[in-house]
């Protein structure tokens, strides 16, 4: 009798925790759509046009998502976030994904009780001034007043880079992204700081964007990548997939305008990416054509890259780091076998 009890207890203990632990996929599914919490408010990672649609190095690898599950790019519902409210959204539910430019860190990783999946875009953060100013160093910043947002890494690599450099400061704290572009265009503060990408989104979009220069220094490493809750391996695993899929698409020189014929590929490889040969799919969860539908639907890495930041956009960003690894950058998608 002792015994049976024991088996019972694990039992139902085994089912608990596969029932809390799985589920994601399956809510997603059974909603009939994918919810993303993104920024909103930046220009080439996340923020609807003039027509409301939603545009975005960010909202392209959430439609990736959406893609590699429905087989449908347009089956999401963005959420805009603060930096603020992004984490409390991914971690009480109100969203599936966060794909909102955020900064992989341990403590968020932990604590937070978050998994970052692989990284999107790799940045770092810097400093706009007005031209006006005459400054062309970030050291010679001592005593300005700084926009900032609250609760990013931002605001504490700031700090920490007056500090070390014994420069003065007074940030000025606006948790809202249009309120603290407003506040730096308007001459409340001397300079903006965020992550060099965001700064040239921001600029991209000011009432006189030659009027402002990005400073030389890049003062910390901001690895940015979407972000799930613990707990659900699977759906982990989807997303994090999905971004290599993204980048080992550019690798193999598959785009959304060459997809179907790469079909007819005999390379082993191609066949396993794009579903001719079955089993990766099904590995995941989802249907073997996921990597061809996120690529004929949304492109590959590259193609959002170009089409969103790229050297022909406002933003005109070089791929640097972004490039591929066989190109001298670091996106680099772990072997689909």
């Amino acid at each position: 009798m002792k015994r049976l009890k024991v088996i019972f207890v694990v039992a139902f203990v085994l089912a608990w925790t596969l029932s809390a632990s799985a589920g994601t996929l399956d809510e997603v599914k059974a909603r009939g759509y994918l919810i993303a919490g993104v920024n909103g408010q930046v220009f080439g990672f996340s923020m609807p046009d003039e027509k409301g649609e939603w545009k975005g190095l960010d909202v392209d690898t959430a439609r990736a998502i959406a893609a590699a599950i429905f087989g449908d790019a347009s089956k999401i519902k963005f959420v805009p976030l603060t930096a603020v409210q992004r984490l409390p959204a991914l971690q009480s539910k109100e969203v599936d994904v966060l794909c909102r430019n955020t900064t992989q860190t341990l403590l968020r990783e932990t604590t937070n009780g978050l998994n970052f999946t692989h990284v999107n875009f790799y940045d770092g953060q810097g400093f706009m001034v007005p031209k006006k100013l005459g400054v062309k160093s970030a050291k010679e910043l001592n005593g300005a007043t700084v926009c900032v947002l609250p609760g990013t890494t931002t605001e504490l690599n700031a700090a920490d880079f007056f500090r070390k450099n014994n420069l003065q400061w007074k940030p000025v704290v606006i948790e809202q992204t249009p309120e603290l572009n407003k506040a730096f265009f308007s001459g409340r503060c001397d300079v903006l700081t965020s992550d060099v990408s965001q700064l040239a989104g921001h600029r991209a979009v000011a009432p006189n964007p030659q009027d402002y220069i990005i400073l030389p220094e890049v003062i910390s490493k901001e690895p940015l990548a979407p972000v799930v809750r613990h707990g659900d391996d699977q759906w982990f695993d989807i997303v994090n997939w999905t971004v290599m899929a993204l980048i080992q698409a550019e690798e193999f020189g598959i785009t959304s305008k060459n997809v179907d014929a790469m079909l007819k590929s005999q390379d082993p490889e191609i066949q396993r990416f794009l579903g001719v040969t079955p089993g990766l799919g099904a590995a995941l969860g989802l249907d073997d054509k996921w990597a061809y539908n996120i690529v004929k639907q949304v492109g590959n890495y590259g193609e959002i890259f170009e089409r969103n930041v790229g050297p022909q956009t406002p933003l005109a960003m070089e791929r640097g780091l972004n490039a591929l690894w066989t190109k001298g950058g670091l996106m680099y998608a772990a072997p689909f076998r």
